[in-house]
């Protein structure tokens, strides 16, 4: 069987039958009613005129439409295009041209913004297709103009070195990036962090890792999908009903930045919930205490607390493993994973990567492809780190200023060029500052120009107002001027020692 998302839709149907494959509240999917809404949905698209390689993009939350929608434009052999669901109108309008989707799915109002009304108002193009998720069931109403054989035949024809999924991510130049990603590299990611993680049949995983992030979609939904573990989903992380959930459901697999282990730890009605089944942590994004890694096993109860490295380039590079120290997992990413070779370089101290799951490349974009993966097949990540002698990977620095929020990557430059587009700014930069709650926030430096008279709130409300909320500074520092090297480069080390 073709190692690619249809057939493993079809082989799990096979294999777990009636056994529960989503839980949403009151909502239960077996493995084999999950199937039916996926062939239907792909029939859906079908009848909607996607073909073979046209891009769907979905701008919604963790929910079991996603899934269905996902795995539907799959099988019906589109490509997906995930859409993070803190975007702007502007940005995701970006990515909806630049991918040339084909179709839209689009949740309802979702945190109080209604993500279509916002991209219909910014002027911009849509998709031939539109559906929103409140108009679910008009859309599947078009399956029944195609019948189940032509879309099994469809899912069939898939191959596994087809294009799977492109996931944007911001580069250093702040203009984002789509790292394309085949079936069989999809697949090939998922079934090494599962086997890592030993997830069974027997596991149910809550998935508050959004489900447009590889970790949510590769190392959540298709990682289920392979072993037979139960997903249940959690669209906005909420340390109350998560704690509820864990009890109801059963939990056992929660992986999560750090911030969402403490919030747990310190919720106050932490005690009178039954977390019993708890048995499996994956973590990282950021600097993980010792101290949290023993209360995560003492305290919650976990069996295993792992941490990872990874990047959309490549999904899963490193991994902890079951048995490692508190210590090994608190001070390093794990060892080389999913068949990836680990090296530093000699000249910079820069990780790089190779293996089966590196991505194919950037989305038009051969330049900055052959800038990140040289003509070894090595990927340049950007990050700094050192191996120890057992080939566990530290990592020291970001080469590439790039800091993570509450587990979401932020790349200064994008930051940077919103800010530049405020009329009182001369010159800004943005670096990462110690966050106690969300591991890293960021400050802004700028230098104000002669007669114009900007607040730290003007500041913050402009950049939310053009970026995802997690991107805006939580600090503006007024400076007369910006460090500069005899390039002009701005020193940011600098700014981030005065920080």
């Amino acid at each position: 069987m073709e190692q690619t998302i249809p057939a493993a839709v079809a082989r799990a149907a096979g294999e777990f039958g009636t056994a529960p494959a989503l839980v949403d509240g009151a909502s239960r999917w077996s493995f084999a009613d999950l199937r039916d809404e996926v062939m239907q949905a792909a029939r859906a698209f079908l009848a909607s005129g996607i073909d073979h390689g046209d891009r769907v993009a979905i701008w919604a939350p963790n929910t079991p439409e996603w899934i269905f929608a996902a795995l539907g434009a799959s099988c019906a052999g589109a490509t997906l295009v995930p859409l993070n669901t803190r975007y702007t109108a502007f940005e995701a309008a970006d990515i909806l041209e630049r991918s040339r989707a084909k179709a839209l799915v689009v949740s309802g109002p979702f945190l109080g913004v209604d993500r279509l009304a916002e991209l219909r108002a910014s002027g911009a193009a849509l998709p031939p297709v539109v559906i929103e998720l409140p108009d679910r069931p008009a859309f599947l109403r078009r399956a029944a103009s195609v019948p189940l054989a032509l879309a099994e035949t469809r899912a069939s024809e898939v191959r596994a070195d087809a294009l799977s999924d492109i996931l944007f991510t911001s580069g250093t130049t702040g203009r984002s990036k789509g790292a394309m990603s085949a079936h069989r590299q999809a697949l090939g990611v998922a079934a090494a962090w599962a086997g890592i993680a030993g997830l069974t049949s027997d596991d149910n995983y809550l998935i508050v890792n959004p489900f447009f992030h590889s970790f949510g979609w590769k190392a959540g939904i298709l990682a289920c999908l392979l072993t037979g573990a139960t997903i249940v989903p959690q669209p906005v992380f909420d340390v109350g009903r998560a704690l509820e959930l864990i009890a109801a459901e059963r939990i056992s697999v929660v992986p999560g930045a750090p911030t969402l282990y403490i919030g747990l730890l310190d919720h106050p009605d932490r005690e009178k919930h039954d977390l019993s089944s708890l048995r499996l942590a994956v973590t990282g994004a950021a600097t993980v205490p010792p101290a949290l890694v023993g209360r995560i096993r003492g305290e919650l109860g976990f069996d295993a607390v792992l941490t990872a490295y990874g990047l959309t380039e490549a999904v899963v590079a490193t991994m902890c493993r079951p048995g490692d120290d508190d210590e090994t997992v608190a001070t390093t990413s794990g060892r080389a994973a999913a068949g990836m070779e680990v090296r530093i370089s000699d000249t910079d101290g820069e990780i790089l990567l190779r293996g089966p799951n590196v991505m194919i490349g950037y989305l038009d974009d051969p330049e900055a492809t052959a800038e990140a993966i040289d003509a070894g097949g090595w990927l340049h990540t950007g990050d700094a780190g050192r191996l120890d002698r057992r080939g566990y990977l530290t990592i020291t620095d970001r080469l590439k200023d790039m800091y993570i929020t509450g587990g979401f990557n932020v790349y200064p430059a994008e930051v940077e060029r919103a800010l530049a587009a405020i009329p009182g700014i001369a010159e800004v930069a943005v670096v990462g500052v110690p966050d106690e709650r969300l591991g890293e926030v960021g400050r802004a430096f700028a230098v104000v120009r002669p007669g114009h008279d900007l607040s730290e709130s003007e500041v913050i409300g402009f950049c939310r107002g053009r970026l995802a909320g997690y991107k805006a500074p939580r600090s503006v520092v007024f400076v007369g001027e910006l460090p500069h090297n005899a390039s002009g480069k701005v020193l940011k080390f600098q700014l981030r020692r005065d920080a």
